[in-house]
């Protein structure tokens, strides 16, 4: 008999669904996600210096910014602990925080970088408020990195996207670039080495001293164009040592703008706006307004364009006159150190695919009157669904995970199976019968063939799949599996252009139904060897004596048996060894009886 409590133990049943044991969220489940973010999104705020001036101390300042600093934590506390809400992990270190509000007090234009699969997850909207909030004579804008992984229909979306926002962006690619610039300076090199060739010619065939006086003048003049080209694309340590980096003693005062004597105008203005952090939503109204004319393009820049765009977009008054200062912000691994060593034309700026490999804030020269200014990547509080999310947009290490399966569960929904299959040259299992025959690939089924087709097996025999995982994560956050996010209000599997072109994108649908082929039947290569064994006449029990009779002696392979002698090798090797059996059987009863 069962017990009332067992009985109502019984009827407590929970139905845990499959796509709850990959991390992922419901239909349901996102759609309130999406309504909470919404909700609060009046709440997500970066960090504000307090007011300041002339008269207030160090120790004063530094006591306000921490109170400050911690009263902006405890908001975002409560939307983590109260509301349930997950953040990105943004930055908790209040040195970050002072390095960004310098950069920004000694910009005239202020660039966050993006990335272009994503660029409302990478996009600071209260950073914008904050910079109109410190001098209204500021300038934003929104550099789409990585925008080659992007099509021209893809680009052309964003860019009206933004144009409704009243926000100016610009696609950029600083690697596509990198080696464009790269490949131009081989083919001026390999250019002048053919000219030096033909004028040496010339020189050597001509007899008279006007036209060989005439040819090295040309050469001269032309090797020296090619040499202030190659400087310009370039920036040689020669060129550069004009226009060095910030002093160590700079780095250790952070002495900003409005603590120089010639940043007084903007001092004037900034503590003003600084005072009232509560007027935000009309600071947002007076961007709007004054930004309905901006007109975006979505082509790529290069990098004379890019540095044109960056000498015109600022008109007003400037931090140091003369002289455009550009502050680079963004997240981290988005490719704000990349990009300034594109511009450069060096490597100024130390590079890494980890997250947050920039640590201290740098200024760079690019030419007299242009100054790009590199902050630390600094992690901007934001609303995201799950930490998987996170993973894959590259602001979480790889190498640091715990949990594989919700990360790769994200990337099965989106790379479609037929992507993942000719990405990899795998062969993943398909759906049962009784399940849907269009259903995504589940994370166990594509790490157990990746992990067949790459060798990783554990101990026991089976696929490591959290190794596999991290070689896929890391082919997912490089580009190499793409999936590009769409603006809102357009349907994320249409906007995958890339899956449309790729060759392995066929479906059943497109194709329509297939035509039964023939059953040929496919044709047996057999081994000389099994013909030889399987195909024997005389197939007997592996008796002594019997081995030879079927043409096999041990060690030496298959023989052939003469045909004369087949009849006496039958008969003898049976008589002659029944006849020692009897004879071995007889004696050992004989010794038996006599003992």
């Amino acid at each position: 008999m069962v017990s009332p409590t067992g009985y109502a133990e019984r009827l407590n049943i929970q139905f845990v669904s499959a796509q709850s044991r990959t991390g992922l969220l419901t239909a349901q489940e996102a759609q309130h996600v999406r309504q909470l973010h919404e909700e609060n999104r009046q709440f997500l705020r970066i960090p504000r210096r307090p007011y300041w001036d002339r008269t207030t101390s160090s120790e004063d300042l530094k006591q306000a910014e921490r109170e400050s600093f911690l009263e902006w934590r405890r908001q975002l506390a409560h939307l983590e602990e109260e509301k349930k809400l997950i953040l990105t992990p943004f930055e908790r270190n209040l040195e970050f925080w002072r390095q960004l509000w310098r950069v920004i007090e000694r910009s005239d234009i202020v660039v966050q970088i993006v990335d272009a699969r994503n660029p409302l997850l990478f996009r600071c909207q209260d950073l914008e408020s904050y910079v109109k909030e410190v001098s209204n004579d500021k300038e934003n804008m929104i550099l789409i990195n990585k925008a080659d992984l992007l099509s021209e229909e893809q680009r052309a979306a964003w860019a009206q996207f933004f144009e409704k926002e009243g926000v100016k962006v610009v696609f950029w690619s600083a690697l596509a670039e990198s080696r464009r610039l790269s490949g131009e300076v081989k083919e001026l090199d390999a250019d002048s080495v053919a000219d030096d060739l033909s004028d040496s010619e010339e020189e050597s065939s001509s007899q008279e001293e006007d036209v060989t006086a005439e040819d090295s003048a040309e050469s001269i003049s032309t090797g020296s164009a090619l040499q202030s080209e190659n400087q310009c694309l370039l920036f040689d340590d020669d060129s550069s040592d004009e226009y060095e980096d910030c002093e160590d003693d700079e780095e250790d005062n952070w002495q900003t703008c409005s603590e120089d004597e010639g940043g007084d105008k903007v001092n004037a203005i900034a503590p003003k706006c600084m005072e009232s952090t509560t007027d935000t939503v009309a600071v947002q109204h007076v961007v709007q307004e004054q930004n309905r004319n901006v007109k975006n393009f979505s082509h790529l820049v290069q990098r004379n364009e890019l540095l044109e765009i960056f000498k015109t977009l600022h008109s007003g008054p400037r931090v140091k006159d003369g002289e455009v200062n550009v502050g680079l912000v963004g997240y981290p691994n988005v490719g704000k150190s990349s990009t300034i060593n594109t511009i450069l034309g060096d490597k100024k700026v130390s590079v890494s695919a980890t997250p947050g490999h920039t640590k201290h804030f740098q200024t760079l020269y690019v030419e007299p009157g242009l100054c790009l200014c590199d902050c630390p990547g600094l992690v901007m509080p934001s609303f995201v669904s799950t930490k998987a999310e996170m993973i894959c947009s590259g602001i979480l290490p790889i190498d640091q995970m715990r949990d594989h399966v919700p990360p790769i569960s994200l990337v099965c929904q989106h790379i479609p199976r037929n992507i993942l299959e000719a990405t990899y040259g795998i062969s993943i299992i398909r759906p049962r019968e009784d399940e849907d025959p269009d259903r995504k690939p589940t994370a166990e089924e594509l790490l157990t063939a990746y992990g067949y087709m790459r060798g990783f097996m554990t101990a026991h025999g089976q696929p490591d799949q959290p190794r596999s995982a991290r070689y896929v994560l890391k082919d997912y956050v490089s580009g190499k599996l793409l999936y590009c996010h769409p603006p809102p209000g357009i349907d994320p599997d249409g906007f995958q252009h890339q899956h449309e072109r790729c060759p392995g994108s066929r479906t059943v649908q497109a194709s329509g139904p297939e035509k039964p082929t023939k059953n040929t039947k496919a044709k047996q290569i057999e081994n000389v060897v099994d013909k030889s064994f399987f195909h024997q006449e005389n197939v007997r029990a592996l008796m002594k004596g019997v081995r030879a009779t079927m043409g096999y002696r041990p060690g030496s392979g298959l023989v052939s048996v003469p045909a004369h002698n087949a009849g006496s090798v039958v008969g003898k090797p049976w008589k002659k060894h029944g006849n020692r059996n009897k004879k071995e059987k007889v004696r050992r009863i004989t010794k038996h009886l006599e003992n």
